[in-house]
């Protein structure tokens, strides 16, 4: 059992790792909290829904489709809304939680609720590893998913849109003078944010199922990972994935699934009380803001 669980709890990590690490890349470039996130990420699942069962597409155009058209929506959020009032926190707090409550509710208004709003898995196969039957889907989550955050670090590193990303994130003034226009290269951070929730959509929602609900919890658990770990830091966001992946998992199987979710929101408080900052956050502590 104990051995199963490890292993649970690893694919855990590796999903809370795709449903945080595009708020973290947008927080991490932009400086903008994108609360919609959760909303962006349920939008991807429904358009692929709809695709797939609607208009019949084949499943991977579905998927890709809903990719693309997230994307989409994360850029004309930032030009037409979020443009407007970056750099006032408050006001993007409000502007983008405004903006998911309004798509969650809307997807509940329309009726879009039920356990028939389900993705097909990508291979409807299982294996039986260190004694536990684990699907192919989840073994495709942890692969996926750190290919995925190999190929951001490449792009970060290795590319000149990547370089004026991290030029951005870390001195605006100074790539303001070095020609980088930083509204452009906001717009792309909200925009691929937006692209990586419809990816980690993709390949998670065929777990479970799609509901308004499942945006909620997306933007908590995304919240959580990225505060531990520390806002606009990629490897704090894979260190704090590993630690409530592991303690969600354990929870779950030694004491009751009714405390995982309070396992997130109980680190978030001990964290913002020990500190604040998260594990490789760069904001400065109470005493040096004094």
């Amino acid at each position: 059992m104990f051995l199963g669980t490890v292993v649970y709890a690893l694919i855990n990590s590796a999903i809370l790792a795709l449903m945080a690490i595009g708020f973290n890349l947008t927080f991490g470039i932009s400086g903008v909290a994108n609360f919609s996130y959760g909303a962006l990420y349920v939008t991807a699942a429904y358009v692929s829904w709809m695709l797939l069962n609607l208009i019949k597409l084949p499943y991977f155009l579905s998927s890709l489709i809903s990719i693309l058209f997230s994307t989409l929506l994360g850029a004309l959020m930032y030009r037409f809304i979020l443009l407007r009032v970056r750099g006032q926190a408050l006001s993007e707090v409000i502007a983008t939680f405004g903006i998911g409550l309004a798509i969650l509710e809307l997807f509940r208004y329309l009726g879009f609720v039920g356990f028939e709003y389900t993705l097909p898995v990508f291979i409807d196969q299982s294996f039986f590893i260190l004694g536990a039957f684990v699907d192919m889907q989840r073994i495709l989550i942890v692969i996926i998913g750190a290919l995925l955050i190999l190929a951001l670090w490449l792009f970060t590193h290795h590319t000149s849109l990547g370089l004026a990303f991290r030029g951005i994130a870390q001195d605006e003034r100074t790539a303001l003078s070095l020609g980088i226009d930083s509204d452009w290269i906001a717009t792309l951070a909200v925009s691929f944010g937006a692209g990586l929730a419809a990816i980690a959509a993709t390949i998670i929602i065929p777990l479970g199922s799609i509901a308004p609900g499942e945006g909620y919890e997306v933007l908590i658990k995304a919240l959580a990972v990225c505060i531990i770990g520390g806002l606009g830091s990629t490897g704090g966001v894979i260190v704090a994935s590993f630690i409530i992946g592991f303690a969600e998992r354990f929870t779950d199987s030694y004491i009751s699934s009714h405390w995982t979710m309070i396992v997130s929101l109980a680190a978030i408080l001990i964290v913002l009380i020990v500190k604040p900052s998260g594990l490789f956050g760069e904001q400065k502590e109470l005493e040096e803001r004094i």
